[in-house]
């Protein structure tokens, strides 16, 4: 038995056996379980006078919703790559960069990306609607572990594409390169991170209040 559970069960008797949440806190800190342990073990039960305890809901994992968040996550990335992408070589187009003889227009790789956003975009528009309406049908899939885990490593990518844009841009600039190309193409890379940080602290705020 994992200690979470061995944990969960010992305050699932306790409650049963009547025992008042703050001796069996004081128990469990007694006996090495940290504050945040108790805590949170505590909070597994519900308040209610009622025998026996009531659990309360937990987060769980469904390898069904791993498939489409998984899809939806993927949807994403190549969504948020193919319009940088796209915008790069807009931009190589509407701005000359002379400092740099590689940095122009690639008309293959505009095609490219255009072909990737016409299949990813509506593919995540779907899956983003299904999800929102699971969600609105059932508010049990809020709680989903595999909904938090990709909300997350989501947050994580994009605020490290924001630090790294941030060190780029100020590198080149104490480096005296900056030019017109160059910074219009930072600043979509900080939009577009931007953008994807905004939309999934939403869905985690969302996500831990479920």
């Amino acid at each position: 038995m994992r200690p979470s559970d061995q944990l969960a069960e010992f305050v699932g008797n306790a409650l049963s056996q009547g025992k008042s949440r703050d001796d069996i806190s004081r128990a469990l800190e007694d006996a090495g379980w940290s504050e945040g342990e108790t805590r949170d073990a505590l909070a597994a039960w519900s308040e209610a006078d009622f025998a026996p305890p009531v659990p309360r809901p937990r987060a769980y994992v469904s390898a069904k919703e791993a498939f489409a968040y998984g899809l939806f996550f993927v949807s994403l990335g190549m969504i948020v790559w193919h319009t940088a992408a796209l915008g790069f070589e807009l931009i190589n187009l509407w701005i000359d960069d002379p400092n740099a003889d590689w940095n122009r227009f690639d008309e293959e790789m505009l095609r490219w990306s255009i072909a990737s956003l016409i299949v990813f975009v509506p593919l995540f528009l779907f899956l983003n609607l299904k999800v929102l309406a699971r969600a609105l049908q059932d508010p049990a899939h809020r709680r989903s572990a595999v909904r938090k885990w990709f909300g997350y490593v989501t947050l994580f990518l994009s605020a490290l594409a924001l630090a790294i844009d941030l060190i780029i841009a100020i590198s080149t600039f104490i480096g005296g390169d900056m030019t017109l190309n160059f910074l219009a193409k930072i600043l979509l890379v900080a939009v577009l991170s931007a953008l994807v940080l905004l939309y999934y602290r939403d869905e985690m705020d969302d996500a831990e209040n479920a």
